[in-house]
């Protein structure tokens, strides 16, 4: 099973309110294209957290294993696999390279867990360029952010900004 996803995140203040915005594509063996789109609001929060919150709710979202493309604007989600980032800070403890605690490790571990089931590929994608899926994840995420029904980020701390 085949699915396409793409996901956005966004923080009013950094850090401040954020959300996140996610768009699920799949086209079944009839040709039938089923869209799902998924978004959430929190209090207080930063924009990477809501990236990261995007590509994993996008992945938690699926019922059983599938081969994802997913598609970010944000260099940091996409650049830590696709870079290989992400293998160096497990390598090393959670540290960066320059010796750094990682930020926001635990998002980092709840995407590799959404991940594990799947088989993900991650395509970088300028933001406010134009695409539409993009431009519809990032309306998701803004909308939820300037939302009503925020919720506590629970692994937030002022470490992660």
């Amino acid at each position: 099973m085949r699915v396409v996803a793409y996901s956005d995140g966004s923080s009013r203040g950094n850090p401040g309110p954020g959300g996140f915005g996610a768009v699920l594509l799949y086209t079944d063996p009839a040709g039938q294209t089923h869209k799902r789109e998924l978004s959430q609001g929190y209090q207080r929060t930063t924009n990477n957290r809501m990236e990261l919150m995007g590509a994993i709710a996008a992945l938690e979202a699926l019922t059983r294993p599938c081969s994802v493309e997913l598609h970010s604007d944000s260099q940091y989600v996409v650049k830590a696999f696709n870079d290989h980032w992400i293998d160096g800070w497990i390598r090393r403890g959670w540290k960066t390279s320059q010796k750094q605690p990682v930020k926001n490790v635990d998002l980092w571990n709840r995407l590799l867990a959404a991940m594990a089931p799947h088989d993900v590929s991650f395509v970088w994608v300028k933001g406010h360029a134009g695409h539409d899926l993009n431009e519809r994840c990032d309306e998701l995420a803004t909308t939820a952010a300037d939302g009503d029904a925020l919720v506590d980020d629970e692994g937030f701390s002022d470490a992660d900004v």
